[in-house]
């Protein structure tokens, strides 16, 4: 009996011809779908989510004999069934059923030519369907060093349908599958297709009753293997890459080289993007009349874009980095690596992505977590996704190791490796936790495959970067810019007295004359007063003085109280905030340092001592400061109880172990 009989055309009277006919591709993860799409499409797609769901498709549109033609790239998928959302929503919108979407014309099946007996399933799926499809076998080079060679045209004679092979690597075959394409749109070819078995009873026992035996057989049908050149170079890769005690090294010396490379090569692009903020902001300030519109639009407006693309190249680079790590094959073998320690705590091996990228910011990183398929370890990731340090911390860790080390480099970098390790320390022992309690169980088993090593793609590395920089501006820019702008309305609003500043500036002029010998406060300490002064009659500062006694335990006074208020919506606000309370221009970060360091209480205490700088920094590693993360929380879950479940465990660690910190800092100084 044959693997399979040639499909029949059977109309479909559900399904209409369109102007513009729609290509979905379609594939396993790891087969060369998304290098495939971006050959054909030249790296020129835009990326968005199927309406109210979080599964991203990528879609372009290209020419074939001179007319356009749709690509849509399908989330990678290893069956059409809903095991997933991705796979849910993929055999949606194939089968017509998400109109908002469209109905695709035609279908792509890629392939792996390495691995035809597991990536044939979805081609069994796919002819099911009843649209028109042309298969891609793929990574042919690949094949061909080991040694495998495929019968193509009995592969397409057993399926019935047309079978190009290529090699989105090298390019290899597109000339090819282009005329195959425009082919397989042709009018002619429209009326959907169904897989037929003429000989198939339902007694279940023959080879199509299953699908993975159809495919079984069928790829040992149409494949021969030979001698396997690249073996010898696999086996011995992967015997160092993920030996129990090499691996771990590798692994951390490759991470250690990203990170390297994130904080490196993204330290210029960041330094150009805040200094083009802050000439279009002082341009933007020199064209319109001092007041409370021109303060709008350079702090509110301008500062608060400026504080999303600051950050913008550390996110590409990052994510340029992880793309490499995968298409070369090694990011799977990491996970295969770290997934061993992470099950001890209830996280699983895919969770080791997201978990990385958090390091560079929680909102990509809690996006990526769609792809753990498991719902219960899904949740345990992106509950302590925020607790890894991300690049808006970093200010904060920068003005509290100056505080306390401005002498001594080594000294300060030891605090912000602390507090990296700190923040990786807490998240296993919430993700144990969650373990016990709301999310009980272990995590799910770890099913794998590892692609074989290839030669990363550039262009690849570079779409991936810019699609995930475009997210990272929609998803959170907009949120951030909205918040930057409540915090400048709060900070201003309701204005300054005259005559409580009046009677201030007389006492702070007599304080002034008692200690330099008569000489009152010059035009700049009169402005910074009436700056401090503001702030501390705002709702900004208001809320700090009610709120004050509840930190004061953790060390703060109500100017910090009023930062730390103002971190929750973006943690990067406390610096800006501290400056102009403590009398500092915005910029002038060391006179910022000098003027914290030296601050006294009402009481001549030090503001900042050790203790509390210890306090403010604990209290940041851990604290939920971010609004945006929150939304994606929310829209990543689906429900408004896991960000506030979010937002409250963590503002209570924070507290709890800042409040530990300053008493043990205190006990030990005592």
């Amino acid at each position: 009996m044959n693997a399979s009989v040639p499909p029949t055309a059977v109309p479909d009277s559900n399904r209409s011809s369109v102007a513009a006919p729609c290509i979905a591709l379609v594939g396993n993860p790891n087969v060369g779908k998304t290098s495939l799409f971006n050959r054909l499409t030249n790296l020129l797609a835009k990326t968005s989510n199927f309406a109210g769901t979080t599964v991203e498709v990528r879609t372009a549109t290209i020419s074939l004999q001179d007319r356009p033609v749709t690509l849509v790239d399908l989330p990678g998928l290893y069956s059409l069934d809903a095991a997933s959302p991705e796979e849910r929503i993929a055999g949606q919108f194939l089968r017509g059923e998400l109109p908002e979407r469209g109905t695709p014309s035609a279908m792509v099946v890629i392939v792996d030519a390495g691995q035809m007996e597991r990536t044939l399933f979805v081609v069994r799926q796919a002819l099911e369907i009843g649209l028109p499809i042309l298969i891609v076998v793929n990574m042919t080079d690949t094949a061909a060093k080991q040694g495998i060679r495929i019968d193509y045209k009995k592969l397409s004679l057993r399926l019935g349908v047309p079978v190009v092979p290529v090699s989105a690597r090298t390019g290899d075959g597109f000339d090819a599958l282009q005329d195959s394409l425009a082919e397989l749109i042709a009018p002619s070819k429209l009326p959907s297709l169904s897989i037929a078995d003429e000989s198939c009873d339902t007694c279940g026992a023959c080879p199509y009753a299953d699908g993975y035996r159809w495919s079984s057989t069928l790829a040992r049908e149409v494949t021969q293997t030979g001698p396997q050149a690249a073996d010898k170079f696999t086996v011995l890769a992967d015997k160092i890459f993920t030996h129990a005690l090499c691996g771990p090294f590798v692994f951390v010396a490759i991470m250690l080289a990203v990170f390297m490379s994130v904080f490196s090569l993204a330290q210029y692009p960041m330094e150009l993007l805040d200094g083009g903020v802050g000439a279009i902001s002082n341009a933007v300030a020199g064209w319109l009349p001092a007041g409370d519109l021109s303060n709008f639009i350079t702090q509110g407006l301008i500062g608060g874009v400026g504080s999303v693309l600051v950050f913008l190249p550390q996110i590409c680079v990052l994510f340029f980095m992880l793309t490499l790590l995968e298409d070369c094959g090694y990011l799977s073998r990491a996970v295969l690596v770290v997934d061993g320690w992470m099950r001890k705590v209830g996280l699983p091996g895919q969770a080791f992505v997201p978990l990385l990228a958090a390091h560079a910011c929680a909102i990509p990183a809690i996006m990526s977590t769609r792809v753990i398929e498991n719902r219960r370890d899904r949740l345990a990731a992106i509950m302590v996704i925020p607790l890894m340090t991300c690049s808006a911390r970093l200010p904060v860790y920068a003005m509290v190791a100056a505080m306390l080390f401005p002498h001594s480099p080594l000294s300060a970098a030891l605090l912000f490796a602390a507090a990296y390790l700190l923040g990786m320390v807490v998240a296993c022992g919430v993700a144990w936790a969650l373990r016990l309690t709301i999310l009980p169980g272990n995590a799910a088993p770890l099913i794998l495959d590892i692609p074989p090593y290839r030669t990363p793609s550039l262009g690849n590395a570079v779409r991936t970067a810019w699609d995930r920089g475009i997210a990272f501006i929609r998803d959170a820019g907009t949120v951030i810019l909205v918040i930057s702008i409540g915090i400048w309305v709060l900070s201003t609003y309701p204005k300054l007295d005259e005559e409580v500043f009046q009677d201030r500036l007389v006492q702070a002029n007599a304080a002034q004359a008692e200690v330099s010998g008569g000489q009152p406060l010059d035009e700049n300490q009169t402005e910074l007063l009436r700056a401090q002064l503001g702030q501390e009659y705002s709702l900004l500062g208001r809320s700090g003085k009610w709120v004050q006694p509840l930190f004061e335990p953790l060390g703060y006074d109500w100017k910090t109280s009023v930062g730390v208020i103002a971190s929750f919506a973006a943690r990067e606000v406390v610096v800006s905030t501290l400056s102009i309370l403590y009398g500092a221009g915005e910029e002038d970060t060391d006179s910022l340092i000098e003027r914290i360091s030296t601050a006294k209480r009402s009481d001549g205490s030090p503001a900042f001592g050790t203790a509390t700088c210890v306090s403010l920094l604990v209290f940041f590693v851990l604290a939920m400061q971010c609004l945006p993360t929150q939304a994606v929380t929310r829209k990543e879950t689906g429900s408004w109880k896991w960000a506030a479940f979010q937002l409250i465990y963590m503002t209570v660690l924070a507290y709890g172990f800042a409040f530990a910190a300053k008493q043990a800092c205190d006990l030990f100084m005592s």
